[in-house]
């Protein structure tokens, strides 16, 4: 049984962004848990968010990457809600309660989208909007989804569909390298796996603000290719699986029907 009234656990990737965290941190919401997920920031990042919001917890990533900053993140939750917010000042705090809202209406993924009405951006490129686009209209016709913003990363969901990402182990030997899903490609990677496996999702109207101080890590075309590599690679994931579950069901029926006739 999901509450309506959910403990919120908002997740906080963060590589060097001590100057944004003064701002950012002070202006969330009072919620069961904040998780700031360090990546080996080489700035006081840790210390200011200590500082600013007493109380915080802080994981310090196993990895490189957005992907796996979150993933460390996720394994830490104790709430029933978790919130993906990113550090740099481009999310709107404000905007939580809508979502946890939409969730407790029913949806079990809130997807935040700068393209649903009443959404937008300060930030986003003519190049950024077009790739978007075009990866949209991909993802749509093959997943059978209606996504207005695929790559954008301020999304909510309930912490029991965790299971269902099924993301890189957070805690593999050392030495195994970067995983697929480690890296930006995680926002799309989470949607594809939502939608794949039959969720329901909502769209949240989020206007996304630039970016307080500093420059973003995220490379367009590197990542725009990783994200487009995630779409095929998730599409034919499925489609494995459907033919497997196939398979076993003919074989639970065939199995079936020669015990029936067995003397």
């Amino acid at each position: 049984m999901r509450s309506p009234d959910p403990r919120i656990s908002i997740i906080v990737p963060v590589l060097n962004e001590a100057r944004n965290l003064e701002v950012v941190l002070p202006k969330l919401p009072p919620v069961h848990q904040v998780i700031l997920v360090d990546g080996h920031s080489v700035d006081d990042s840790v210390e200011v968010a200590r500082k600013t919001l007493p109380g915080i917890e802080v994981v310090t990533q196993t990895r490189a990457g957005k992907g796996n900053a979150l993933a460390c993140g996720f394994a830490q939750v104790t709430g029933d809600v978790v919130v993906m917010f990113d550090a740099d000042g481009s999310a709107a705090p404000e905007e939580i309660p809508l979502f946890v809202k939409t969730l407790i209406a029913g949806a079990d993924f809130a997807k935040g989208s700068r393209f649903a009405r009443g959404g937008g951006s300060d930030d986003i490129t003519l190049l950024r909007r077009s790739g978007n686009a075009a990866l949209n209209l991909i993802t749509n016709r093959l997943m059978r989804t209606r996504f207005t913003d695929l790559c954008y990363g301020y999304n909510a969901f309930w912490a029991d569909v965790l299971d269902t990402l099924k993301l890189p182990a957070v805690d593999l030997p050392a030495g195994s390298g970067r995983q697929w899903g480690d890296g930006f490609e995680i926002e799309t990677l989470i949607n594809c796996r939502i939608a794949l496996a039959g969720l329901k999702i909502t769209e949240v109207p989020s206007f996304e603000r630039d970016r307080l101080h500093g420059t973003s890590n995220l490379a367009t075309f590197r990542d725009g290719v990783r994200v487009l590599r995630v779409i095929f690679r998730e599409h034919a994931r499925a489609r494995r699986l459907r033919r497997r579950r196939a398979r076993l069901g003919a074989e639970t029926v065939e199995n079936g029907l020669d015990r029936a006739v067995r003397p």
